[in-house]
């Protein structure tokens, strides 16, 4: 890193403290309009702030191919296209025409107030944002030598100052930059590759067989529990944000279609690059940096700092709009429903939650180890907890009653937890029966609602 790499980041970060102060929202506004923009999101804007929030986890996509190749494409790859598109075709319409602010609001409105909390708890613990923060403290002790206590803590801090001032908006708007500087730098960076080590063949003759293959080492049926984990996209915060900010039903399902397009050419570029870092540096240490390490052996001066630009923003797009989420979460669906705050202080909460989840996230981030890890055991507890209900309180005609929505959450959620920490319980290391957690959630979940639904029951008009 060079002066001009330096200089690169400082005017980015110069860039997102302007934002921050030019587009502070009203001390009084709405909840709609803070949490949601006032549901004007258009179509470029909605691609731009999803595709970038979503694919926060630029590090562990990295340690990933890193490690296991092609693999990669199979994990983290084609089970959430195929998980998004059914977001896109079941969800993604019902959502923007329910009119609500927040998952909780639908549960809610389906199943009662019981079941919000409960559901309101568990999005707030999944949405903090500690592997994107974890994220950002590898990158500060990569390109700045920083300890990764500081580098969490600084991160957060850039990332929230802005979100804190501007809400929504201020995510939609730094998004769009975002977007744009995480294609760029590892475009940059592919085609130096190329041009400097060649293609496929240089691959092939320098990476494992097996991270060519399907599985990268790997068991099939590791593989198949990430694509039944990929089914949390059903229940992302996210995704339900963007299409209730959206300007219309269509904005909402559209913009998912053509997220998933970008997705995938991203996908090539970070897979792409994960395999050369496997080429070009063997003997690295920590899979986690290896793609700034990648950066650091072949770029030059300047591109080099484009390219650290790009991974910053990259995480830093994520760890704004899952704090805001979790944020959002704990003022709306916690604090209003449970202590009956008036409407209008909803924007205050929501700034005070931005603080305890930031708080939250840098103590996961300095406990775990691995990004993977993170993805791994939330995914597990809080998918097999909202699946079922969520899908259902906009999809069929069967509806769970509320004691059986209530009870479904607490223990589909409990049951998935006990099972995951069973690993650390047992002689061997491994999970009870050696089945994945998030299974036998699924199967309570499941039962819940085949027990515990009935036919809903027709609107009686009145004059």
């Amino acid at each position: 890193m060079t002066v001009l790499d330096y200089a690169i980041i400082l005017a980015y970060l110069a860039v997102l403290v302007i934002v921050g102060i030019t587009r502070r929202s009203k001390r009084n506004e709405s909840a709609a309009g803070f949490i949601l923009g006032g549901r004007r999101l258009t179509l470029p804007a909605f691609v731009a702030t999803l595709v970038s929030t979503w694919y926060g986890g630029i590090l562990g996509v990295g340690e990933y191919s890193f490690s296991y190749g092609i693999s990669n494409w199979l994990v983290f790859g084609l089970p959430y296209y195929l998980a998004a598109v059914l977001f896109a075709v079941f969800l993604a319409r019902k959502a923007r025409r329910a009119e609500v602010l927040t998952i909780p609001d639908r549960l809610d409105r389906v199943y009662g107030p019981k079941a919000a909390v409960a559901g309101s708890v568990i999005l707030f613990i999944v949405t903090v944002p500690g592997a994107y923060v974890l994220m950002l403290a590898v990158l500060g002790k990569f390109l700045f030598g920083w300890p990764l206590w500081l580098g969490a803590v600084v991160g957060t801090l850039f990332s929230l100052f802005y979100v804190h001032l501007g809400g929504f908006r201020s995510v939609v708007r730094t998004d769009l930059l975002q977007f744009g500087l995480m294609f760029a730098g590892f475009l940059v960076l592919f085609f130096v590759l190329v041009d400097k080590y060649g293609g496929l063949s240089f691959i092939q003759s320098a990476v494992p067989q097996t991270h060519l293959s399907w599985h990268g080492g790997n068991s099939g049926w590791y593989i198949v529990t990430w694509y039944f984990i990929a089914l949390a996209t059903l229940v992302e915060p996210a995704f339900y944000q963007r299409c209730y900010a959206a300007k219309n039903e269509k904005v909402a399902q559209n913009g998912i279609f053509i997220s998933i397009i970008f997705w995938i050419i991203f996908d090539f570029l970070t897979t792409s690059c994960g395999l050369y870092a496997r080429a070009v540096l063997p003997d690295l240490v920590d899979p986690i940096s290896s793609y700034p390490a990648l950066a650091a052996e072949v770029l030059p001066p300047g591109l080099l700092g484009l390219f650290a630009l790009a991974l910053i923003a990259t995480v830093m797009s994520t760890v704004d709009s899952y704090s805001f989420l979790a944020a959002s979460t704990f003022s709306r669906d916690i604090v209003w429903r449970l202590f009956k705050v008036p409407e209008k202080n909803i924007t205050y909460y929501t700034r005070v939650g931005l603080v305890l989840s930031g708080l939250i996230a840098l103590v996961l981030a300095l406990y775990f180890k691995s990004v993977i890890d993170i993805w791994h055991d939330f995914g597990s507890v809080a998918t097999p907890a909202l699946l079922v209900p969520l899908f259902f309180a906009f999809n069929g005609k069967r509806r769970m009653t509320p004691s059986a929505a209530f009870w479904c959450i607490i223990l589909s959620g409990g049951i998935s937890l006990i099972w995951l920490l069973s690993d650390s319980w047992t002689a061997d290391g491994g999970y009870w029966l050696g089945i994945a957690p998030i299974f036998p959630g699924l199967v309570v979940s499941i039962l819940f609602y085949l027990f515990g639904a009935e036919a809903e029951k027709p609107v009686v008009k009145t004059d």
